[in-house]
């Protein structure tokens, strides 16, 4: 029987920790209450010391009772062993890039091709500023933070799931109400560093006698990469959200919507954002933050500018890299002057000669120039550029510096004339610039210069994704002449790696493996990494699945590549004239000697479904139950094709809600036109 004093006890215990769960909870809410002070409102109510003071008495209280730590408490941002690498992550929705404009005429002509694809309408925008950082796309399942992914190249990431825990201005958990949307959300955001945060961490860097970050974003972006998270989070990174996903559909009827609706469960958003009616309004805008750019305290490179309508986003779709609905318009770019002491010329994969700037190290943008790409000779003709000249440079984007013009008052006479070689400065063997074409080639077969690069471009990421062949190794290789291509590779021995320099047994064997390993990646893989003019990591996915395997792919002629959408003829011919090649046909042979697939996995025997071939769709409206992108797949799928326009080789107009002028030419012209309720008859 139990005891009067056992039952006290008892229930003096479960007070007791009823009374410390309530403080846990109380410290808990305290935190986050100063961290929406802090970082959302930038209106601290304590001192950083005394904000420490807090993070240390729960830290205490969660040691004295492990049970009571949560995966949203505030002392688990930092948490967990230094990470051994980055696992990829494939995005659920691709974060697709932004085209870019530079002007107001660009700007104006993106309005026009939104008005032509809402049938003459003019919707409403929203313009935001282009933050210069980094894009990170944030998880959460039932209101919980459960994984942080960076952009990638927009179909896959890598999970820093650790190093954005660190980041205060991103919620651990979401409040009941902002959680009640969906049970999947994603927040996508830009993360980067303030600029006080930025100098105080160069100055650090500088008294440890490391070298300084050249600028804000590769700061953010190296920061974010860091195997310590405990290093992540003293640099203090910070997110502004831009955009919400509820079960991998856009969470609201407009973008205006869902930032309100981050900035309500505890997101920062940026409050230099404007709903706009007109182009007008965008442009007005566009130029007034510009003058306010240098006080922002944080770096932009532009606008973003975005259809407000989350449902005409999805009737303008997307082509191959960017959305049709948006565009970054970026302001001007950041120019110096300085002199060109050299000009060298750089010999790429393909065999094209590309002549480079060597200058006078010049800060530009927050970095250090000293050389910039010329293009090709006409690009030199065309500046009237002489080495010895002083030019005005440019980061046109942010990205790499081009000569803008020749400072012609500057010259001394000293100047000398650039001449491109007539040999390879590489190998030695012949060039060749083709009557019609701006760029001169090698066109020796046994160059060295082009046989790394395509050395590198196979093993890459995106290809067959050989870890550990870098540079250094492939030059070594061809020095060695123990490989003269791709196939050779696959040849290798653990002896034969073994006796290179820098290559210890251990190094060795983990490229063996690599090799190994990229035997059973996909043949999209395969047939990217092969360098076929013209051929893309896109175009060799299409044309993976158009032909099931490698050797399909070799025999395909001139008229059926052309044939596939998204194929012209340029590229048709390229790659025709590829597998043409008697040297590239002995290279696939030995390639599926040495056992790399070049086949898709096999399917299941089914009837290939053609019930659509030869017949041309044009979507118009909202549909009742599925997105025009999902309606386009399903007729394509079926061997049809969807245009934009409707003309008189319409066969039928899928019309839904709204439909617009598309559905007047259907009409006038006579073209079938279906509801959703006829499609899906169709479909069976």
């Amino acid at each position: 029987m139990t005891s009067g004093r056992d039952i006290f006890s008892t229930l003096h215990n479960h007070l007791a920790s009823r009374s410390i769960e309530k403080t846990i909870k109380k410290l808990r809410d305290d935190i986050r209450r100063h961290d929406e002070l802090y970082y959302l409102h930038e209106n601290p109510e304590i001192s950083d010391r005394e904000y420490d003071a807090l993070i240390e008495q729960l830290r205490e209280f969660e040691n004295q009772h492990p049970e009571l730590i949560t995966p949203d408490s505030p002392t688990q941002r930092v948490a967990g062993r230094p990470a051994e690498g980055f696992p990829e992550f494939v995005h659920r929705v691709p974060m697709l890039s932004l085209d870019n404009s530079y002007n107001i005429d660009e700007l104006r002509a993106f309005d026009e091709r939104c008005r032509k694809l809402g049938d003459g309408k003019s919707p409403d925008y929203v313009a935001e500023l282009k933050i210069d950082g980094l894009s990170l796309s944030v998880h959460y399942d039932d209101g919980v933070f459960v994984r942080g992914v960076t952009r990638g190249d927009g179909f896959r990431g890598e999970d820093v799931t650790l190093n954005v825990r660190t980041i205060r201005s991103i919620p651990l958990k979401l409040n009941e109400k902002a959680a009640s949307i969906a049970p999947e959300i994603e927040v996508r955001g830009e993360c980067y560093l303030g600029l006080k945060i930025f100098e105080r961490i160069n100055a650090e860097r500088e008294d440890a006698g490391e070298a300084r970050f050249a600028n804000p974003r590769n700061a953010a972006s190296g920061t974010m990469r860091q195997l310590d998270p405990s290093i992540t989070a003293r640099r203090r990174l910070e997110m502004f959200a831009y955009d919400v996903i509820a079960c991998q559909r856009k969470a609201f009827a407009t973008h205006w919507d869902a930032l309100n609706w981050a900035e309500k469960a505890g997101f920062r958003v940026n409050e230099n954002r404007k709903l706009c009616k007109s182009i007008d309004e965008v442009i007005y805008f566009c130029n007034r933050m510009e003058a306010k750019r240098d006080d922002l305290g944080y770096e932009i490179d532009g606008v973003v500018v975005k259809v407000n309508s989350t449902a005409l986003q999805e009737q303008f779709g997307a082509t191959g890299k960017a959305p049709r609905w948006a565009i970054a318009y970026k302001y001007a770019a950041r120019q110096a002057t300085t002199r060109v002491n050299d000009i060298v010329v750089q010999v790429g994969r393909t065999g094209a000669l590309t002549p480079v700037a060597m200058l006078d190290p010049v800060p530009l943008s927050g970095v250090t120039v000293s050389r910039s790409t010329l293009h090709n000779e006409e690009e030199i003709e065309r500046l009237g550029l002489k080495i010895g000249d002083y030019v005005l440079i440019e980061r046109g984007g942010d990205v790499i510096p081009k000569v803008v013009k020749v400072i012609e008052s500057k010259r001394t006479g000293k100047e000398k004339k650039f001449r491109m070689p007539t040999v390879c400065p590489v190998c030695g063997g012949n060039v060749s610039r083709p009557e019609g074409e701006a760029v001169s080639r090698c066109i020796a077969a046994d160059c060295s210069a082009q046989l790394i690069g395509l050395l590198l471009h196979f093993a890459s990421r995106r290809a067959m994704r050989i870890e550990g062949l870098g540079f250094a190794l492939a030059e070594q290789l061809i020095e060695k002449k123990m490989v003269s291509d791709v196939a050779d590779l696959y040849s290798l021995t653990l002896d034969d790696l073994a006796s290179l320099e820098r290559m210890a047994k251990k190094s060795a064997s983990n490229v063996l493996s690599q090799i190994e390993a990229s035997k059973s990646r996909d043949p999209a893989n395969l047939i990217y990494g092969l360098g076929v003019r013209h051929v893309g990591e896109r175009t060799a996915g299409i044309l993976a699945r158009h032909f099931g395997s490698l050797e399909r792919l070799g025999d395909a002629t001139v008229e059926q590549l052309d044939d596939i959408h998204e194929i012209g003829l340029t590229m048709a011919e390229s790659i025709h004239d590829w597998f043409a090649d008697s040297g590239n046909k002995e290279l696939c042979a030995r390639l599926r000697k040495a056992g790399v697939r070049t086949e898709l996995a096999e399917q299941p025997q089914k009837k290939v479904d053609e019930r659509f071939a030869g017949k041309v769709f044009v979507l118009t409206g909202t549909l009742p139950s599925m997105t025009r992108d999902e309606a386009r797949e399903l007729i394509e799928a079926r061997g049809g094709r969807v245009t934009g326009s409707v003309s008189k080789k319409t066969d039928f107009v899928l019309a839904g809600a709204d439909p617009g002028s598309k559905l007047d030419k259907a009409n006038e012209l006579g073209v079938s036109v279906i509801d959703e309720a006829e499609f899906k008859k169709m479909l069976g």
